[in-house]
C-alpha cells in the first residue's frame, strides 16, 4: 500500500480514528455505565497514546535517530531485529528525558 500523500486525505483519516474511538468508547459506556469503566477506559486510552508516542517520537529522538518507523509492525521488527548495545558508561552524557 502507498503512503497517503494528500493533506486532505490524511486529515480525514485523522478524523476517521477520533470517530471510531468516540463511537466504540460510547458504545462501551453505554453498555455499562459506571465511573470505573469510565475511568479504565479513560487510562487504556491514554497509556496505548503514550506507547503510540514512546514507539514513534522518543525511539526515533532518543534511541535511534537514524531509524524511521513506517507503522508499529515495522516498530514490532525493528524491535526483534535490533542487537542490545552494550550498557552505557556512567560517566557518558546523557539528554534529558522526554517524559
Amino acid at each position: 500500500m502507498a503512503d497517503l500523500k494528500k493533506p486532505r486525505v490524511i486529515y480525514l483519516k485523522g478524523f476517521l480514528f477520533l470517530g471510531g474511538g468516540c463511537l466504540a468508547s460510547a458504545l462501551l459506556l453505554a453498555e455499562l455505565p459506571t465511573l470505573k469503566v469510565a475511568f479504565l477506559l479513560a487510562v487504556a486510552v491514554w497509556c496505548f497514546a503514550r506507547c503510540y508516542y514512546f514507539a514513534f517520537y522518543v525511539v526515533e529522538h532518543y534511541v535511534d535517530p537514524q531509524f524511521r518507523f513506517s507503522g508499529l509492525w515495522a516498530f514490532a521488527k525493528y524491535l526483534l531485529r535490533r542487537r542490545p548495545k552494550e550498557s552505557h558508561d556512567s560517566t557518558s552524557s546523557t539528554s534529558a528525558r522526554p517524559d
